[in-house]
């Protein structure tokens, strides 16, 4: 074959090829401008709206709102904009420590209902509402004088409690409550002859002895109570 020929036919096929490429660059500029006019022509009538519903909501605040006031805004945002992108960075720091938290949180809310459970299982809310029933009727028992005694008289009361905390005292006040109520079960001889009988038994001469004491010691608390109050 002619080398001239070659040459051609090689020319020609360069030639169609770069035809055929300006043909599909053509296409695609075709496909883009109707894909644009098709967005143009969905968005426009949301546009519309928007415009519409802008222009609504600016006509109930005009009078509120003034120009310059809008302006003013505007530039302080320009100015303070390395502030507002220092504000997200924080507040996207904030939100990656929430969610690091989280699962901490949630194990610690789980452990949180656990325990609750475990109290309200023991009776800790029954006992607790007893009480809070308890100190109600304490409350509503008292004068506002009478919690003013009480308040004046608190330390002495005290010590009182204190005092009578004592594992001595304790012990002995259960165990004689103890024999107290055993005796109650057992007959009781009121006649003279048991009556002597008992005093010539030496716990019955220190008990009845002790008590004639508690009985002067309070004889004459009251005798002091009485001359002070005159």
């Amino acid at each position: 074959m002619d080398a001239s020929l070659v040459v051609l036919n090689q020319k020609i096929d360069a030639l169609t090829s770069q035809l055929a490429y300006l043909s599909e660059q053509a296409h695609q500029v075709e496909r883009q401008r109707q894909e644009r006019a098709e967005l143009v022509r969905d968005v426009t009538p949301l546009a519309n709206q928007a415009f519409s519903l802008a222009i609504e909501q600016l006509e109930e605040v005009q009078e509120y709102v003034d120009l310059g006031d809008l302006l003013r805004l505007i530039k302080r945002l320009l100015r303070n904009g390395r502030n507002l992108e220092k504000l997200l960075d924080q507040l996207e720091s904030l939100a990656d420590l929430v969610e690091t938290v989280s699962p901490l949180a949630d194990d610690a809310f789980g452990k949180a209902v656990d325990i609750m459970a475990e109290l309200e299982s023991k009776g800790y809310f029954t006992f607790s509402r007893g009480v809070v029933h308890v100190m109600d009727h304490i409350v509503a028992s008292f004068s506002e004088v009478e919690l003013n005694h009480l308040a004046e008289n608190i330390a002495p009361a005290m010590n009182l409690v204190k005092q009578l905390a004592q594992p001595e005292v304790i012990n002995l006040a259960d165990s004689t409550l103890t024999r107290i109520k055993s005796e109650f079960t057992e007959p009781v001889d009121a006649s003279y002859v048991s009556l002597l009988r008992q005093l010539s038994d030496p716990s019955v001469r220190s008990g009845l002895a002790l008590t004639l004491r508690i009985l002067h010691v309070i004889g004459t608390q009251v005798t002091k109570q009485k001359r002070s109050d005159k």
